[in-house]
């Protein structure tokens, strides 16, 4: 009787465990552990150590420190059995030789060999495909064409059947339309991962010489690119809502050179400079110069200063309540932020979106 109440109390302990995370909550991440240590980790769901490369037809870090740093990162799941630890592949201009690399089935299925090696080396808990983008345009002069879509496929599909159910596979996805409808087969594709780490940051991008909201929440007149703009897109094409994970943006975008018309939103500007959200407290003080709005259409924060003609937009706190918000309406898989290191050590956007789920 002793050993089955102990072992009740253990499944009910157990089963209080699982309920604590509802929803995934996941950290892209470039620094090392004893800085990752500085976070409310407890917090996460999953670090995506960002970012391992293409060699040939390798999966590789740049040099041996990187790959020391996730092996550090990985020990740290001892103190923080909740943890899984993941390896980001790419990243905006760090896929350049994707396209040529993964063009024929025998390069795929090298690839995907080298990174099952490379989980069993690390310790690693899965791998996230970021090639920005297969089949259309990323980063000026980077290799691109229309086969990169089925490649792709194929890419993830050899993957999975390396990894079995031992490892997770996800991958990054552009929020916006172009991306949703020709670089991914997704009714293929998404049976095979187990999540879709949606952009929903950088609508705007660095590109743009037109202010909005680089992370907006819902479309308004002017903007159509949004997370729910994206979201929705993707369950008209039956892709679970489980395996949707949306994102948030743990700095703000900056564009200098804007006319001081509807507090300079929707302007003619240039983009001058990303802020860490750790930097924003003092940056955006009113001493600064700047002012504070929010955009209740688009439920997005937006900054204003007159004098210099600067305006920058992204998430704050009040933004982040409402997409956690819009994550429990529509049953999503879970919410992640690039990046971790950008965030404040206490009180940060982490300790909000706990605060929002819980």
């Amino acid at each position: 009787m002793k050993n089955l109440l102990a072992s009740l109390l253990l499944l009910l302990s157990l089963q209080g465990l699982a309920q604590s995370k509802p929803y995934e909550v996941i950290a892209y991440y470039t620094g090392n552990a004893e800085n990752l240590r500085k976070y409310p980790i407890d917090k996460l769901t999953h670090v995506i150590y960002s970012f391992a490369h293409l060699h040939g037809t390798e999966l590789k870090f740049g040099n041996d420190a990187r790959k020391q740093n996730l092996i550090n990162i990985v020990a740290l799941k001892k103190e923080f059995p909740q943890l899984k630890v993941m390896i980001a592949m790419g990243g905006w201009e760090g896929c350049k030789p994707c396209s040529e690399g993964f063009a024929t089935p025998e390069k795929r299925k090298a690839f995907a060999e080298s990174a099952r090696k490379m989980m069993e080396e690390t310790g690693a808990d899965g791998l996230d495909l970021d090639w920005e983008y297969p089949g259309i345009p990323g980063p000026p002069g980077h290799p691109w064409m229309k086969e990169d879509k089925q490649n792709f496929t194929d890419l993830v599909r050899q993957l999975r059947q390396q990894f079995g159910t031992r490892y997770e596979l996800s991958f990054a996805a552009g929020g916006f339309e172009k991306f949703l409808e020709e670089s991914v087969e997704w009714d293929i594709v998404m049976p095979l991962v187990d999540r879709v780490n949606l952009m929903t940051y950088d609508l705007i991008s660095g590109y743009s010489k037109v202010t909005g909201h680089h992370t907006a929440l819902y479309s308004r007149p002017t903007q159509k690119e949004s997370t729910d703009n994206c979201v929705q897109w993707l369950l008209k094409h039956n892709v679970p809502a489980k395996k949707l994970v949306i994102g948030a943006a743990f700095y703000a975008r900056m564009w200098e050179e804007v006319p001081n018309k509807n507090r300079g939103l929707d302007q003619p500007g240039k983009f001058k400079a990303g802020i860490p959200y750790s930097r924003q407290a003092t940056f955006f003080a009113d001493t600064a110069g700047f002012r504070k709005y929010w955009d209740r259409k688009a439920k997005a924060a937006y900054y204003f200063n007159e004098q210099k003609g600067l305006y920058a937009t992204g998430d704050d706190p009040k933004s982040i309540k409402k997409k956690v918000a819009y994550m429990k309406k529509q049953k999503l898989g879970g919410i992640m932020f690039w990046q971790l290191a950008e965030d404040a050590f206490e009180k940060g956007l982490l300790s909000d979106i706990d605060a929002a789920i819980n």
